[in-house]
């Protein structure tokens, strides 16, 4: 017990825990921007391998306080009938307008529309995680910075001491005046 309550008040595991949790930050903040990049290549991929369909969009909803706008897709493909749901980011068409989508034939749910959009609402957790990634780094960045013995690697610099004038005044006595010193010549 007494060795887990030092090991707790060590200055090198503090230190520890804060580098720590700046890797753990990155690494959240990263995960969105990685997960954008993997949607992009696969648009790209069921636009050119997609099986291609006309959705209508049967209905749309807006969310309580307008944060956020769902519309509802309806598509046939091979002969069966399907209903997916398209978040609105930037655009958002009208009820009964028919938009041109590419279907993943291994998953009839999972398309891209003519406006670039994914089915379903993809990325939305790895947004929140990348928001609690960068809180976490505002947080972990300064803490690990204090940690960091800044004055024992880099020493104050001390002033260079000024040497004593030779024949004047005293042992390393040094007159600041501006007025002429009282020797004669």
């Amino acid at each position: 017990m007494r060795v887990l309550i030092m090991m707790r008040r060590s200055p090198a595991l503090v230190t520890l825990g804060c580098a720590l949790l700046v890797v753990v930050g990155g690494a959240l903040l990263w995960l969105p921007a990685h997960t954008q990049y993997a949607l992009d290549d696969w648009k790209v991929e069921l636009r050119a391998n997609g099986a291609p369909a006309r959705a209508s969009i049967y209905d749309r909803v807006t969310k309580r306080g307008g944060t956020s706008t769902t519309m509802y897709f309806r598509y046939e493909l091979a002969g069966r009938t399907h209903e997916q749901e398209v978040a609105c980011f930037e655009v958002c068409r009208s009820i009964g307008d028919e938009v041109p989508i590419w279907v993943n034939r291994a998953d009839p749910t999972d398309f891209v529309t003519d406006f670039d959009q994914l089915s379903g609402h993809r990325g939305r957790m790895q947004g929140l995680l990348g928001a609690a990634g960068f809180v976490i780094l505002v947080g972990a960045v300064p803490l690990l910075l204090s940690r960091i013995p800044f004055r024992r690697w880099f020493p104050r610099r001390t002033p260079l001491r000024r040497s004593a004038a030779p024949g004047g005044g005293g042992a390393g006595f040094t007159s600041r005046s501006k007025h002429k010193s009282g020797r004669r010549r």
